[in-house]
């Protein structure tokens, strides 16, 4: 029986309008002024890709931890900065509240999994009046790895004290889907953000929906069909 749901933030409860490509040359540019060779970084990379990249660079030339950590904490408040004025401008994906008010009718948990920071998390969640139907809201401030890393999902179904197996994953990334299987879950891929149908389904997506709106019907048919043991 599913008894919580885990969403995915941008391209899924919002409207995905990040600028990522900015965010990533700001990034890369400063972590280059840090002395990262600019051939070791990639523009096509995500933010937490050049992060590793810098991280494994800096401890080979002797770098210490604490230096390192504070490279990382440059560069992510570089990404908080894009966030916060994004979240200034989104919108609420169409029936999102209603189904958010279903699903706690439902006697469901609610937990938010999202690579954003906290700060523009909370934000956006206070700005449309639905931080209260969470029970957990885990961002990347929350975990050392996020997702397509397991330790990120795991983290949600720790703080809303669910096992996997009982949890229905909703994302509209191929990291979603993939941190969701490796943990057993049941993987929901939302053609609504980021990743298209094809590269949904080769990440191993058990389901695919093209509006939030579906997760309540798919929800009850797969508790009524015992496909949940």
């Amino acid at each position: 029986m599913i008894k919580a749901v885990v969403f995915d933030l941008d391209g899924t409860i919002v409207k995905f309008n990040i600028d990522f490509r900015a965010v990533r040359a700001e990034t890369r540019s400063f972590l280059i002024s840090q002395g990262v060779p600019a051939s070791v970084l990639s523009i096509n990379e995500s933010v937490f890709e050049m992060l590793k990249k810098t991280e494994i660079f800096m401890k080979n030339i002797g770098k210490t931890a604490a230096t390192i950590e504070a490279v990382r904490e440059k560069a992510l408040a570089i990404a908080e900065k894009y966030e916060l004025e994004a979240a200034k401008t989104t919108s609420l994906q169409p029936g999102v509240k209603a189904v958010l008010e279903i699903l706690k009718q439902m006697g469901l948990k609610i937990g938010l999994c999202t690579v954003n920071g906290q700060k523009s998390t909370e934000y956006v969640l206070e700005r449309f009046g639905i931080k209260d139907f969470f029970n957990a809201v885990i961002s990347r401030d929350n975990v050392k790895h996020v997702k397509p890393h397991a330790e990120h999902l795991q983290a949600a179904l720790k703080a809303l004290g669910v096992n996997s197996k009982d949890v229905l994953v909703v994302g509209d990334s191929q990291a979603d889907v993939k941190c969701a299987k490796e943990l057993g879950a049941i993987a929901v891929g939302i053609l609504t953000g980021v990743s298209t149908l094809k590269e949904l389904t080769d990440a191993g997506a058990d389901f695919l929906v093209t509006s939030i709106t579906d997760i309540p019907i798919l929800i009850g048919q797969i508790n009524s069909q015992n496909l949940v043991n």
